[in-house]
């Protein structure tokens, strides 16, 4: 019975936070360890499905980094990284979007659709939502910055009861494809529909000082000064770039978490304390 008891006290303790958030528009981008391991992913999908029920709009965009890696390695087709983007050439890119708008777009639409989330896979290539342009004159290959989202399409499947799960695939005024860094990308569509909250799944507690201890709240001129001494590197650095991004476009609050822990979300969003980091 006390078990119960404290079932109940916890689910009326979210109460609050359900009524807050209710019918405000959160963008998570889902990848790591959450979109690999099968427990995490179920979790996820769950979360997501709660989400979706007690009336928050959900759009998550997704990455697929290790599985790109290991195709990528059973077709012998090297890639490397710079600056924490993938160098992508043209074979690379087929793979990329392969990967990504296909296998791992579907299999998340599907895992959210199984849990009862109302969920619909699209790229951004659909109905030219997302627009591209090399990343920094072609050095990294096919990536690209996206210089144009059009919101309508989301909102219209949010407005339909729809969770768009979206791939970071974008096109050129030449309808060439671009590889979209996943953060960058979640951080561009969060900005131009003026979400509530952004979320950011990572490896990692968050982000950690020189020490490795979590920093709790960061903001802009604490990031500038990690970036500087080396603190904050590699892939860490797009993640922190485009949560500042949000924050200083409207966004409210920029969250990095760790997705490696069972229900992350819920904790961040419905518990006093929460998790992570958060940007502002």
């Amino acid at each position: 019975m006390q078990r119960n008891i404290k079932t109940a006290e916890i689910i009326v303790s979210a109460l609050p936070y359900i009524q807050k958030f209710r019918d405000k528009i959160f963008v998570i981008k889902y990848g790591g360890a959450a979109q690999i391991d099968e427990r995490l992913k179920n979790d996820f999908a769950r979360d997501i499905a709660l989400l979706h029920l007690v009336g928050i709009k959900v759009v998550i965009v997704h990455g697929g980094g290790k599985k790109i890696n290991s195709i990528l390695e059973k077709l012998d087709i090297k890639s490397e990284f710079v600056d924490g983007l993938r160098v992508t050439d043209e074979a690379t890119m087929e793979v990329v979007e392969m990967v990504l708008s296909g296998l791992i777009n579907k299999e998340i639409t599907a895992l959210l659709n199984k849990h009862g989330a109302k969920a619909i896979g699209i790229s951004g290539k659909d109905a030219n939502m997302l627009k591209a342009a090399k990343t920094d004159s072609g050095k990294y290959g096919f990536v690209g910055d996206i210089t144009d989202v059009d919101e309508s399409i989301v909102l219209n499947l949010l407005k339909e009861g729809f969770v768009p799960v979206i791939a970071p695939i974008a096109t050129d005024e030449n309808a060439n494809s671009y590889n979209i860094n996943a953060d960058l990308c979640a951080s561009a569509i969060a900005c131009k529909l003026k979400a509530e909250k952004i979320m950011f799944l990572t490896d990692t507690a968050g982000i950690l000082d020189g020490e490795k201890n979590l920093i709790s709240k960061l903001d802009e001129a604490s990031i500038n000064e990690l970036k500087s001494s080396g603190v904050i590197s590699g892939g860490m650095i797009p993640k922190v770039d485009a949560a500042l991004a949000c924050v200083k476009s409207g966004v409210k609050n920029s969250h990095i978490i760790d997705g490696r822990l069972p229900h992350s979300i819920l904790l961040e969003l419905f518990t006093d304390d929460g998790i992570g980091t958060m940007i502002r």
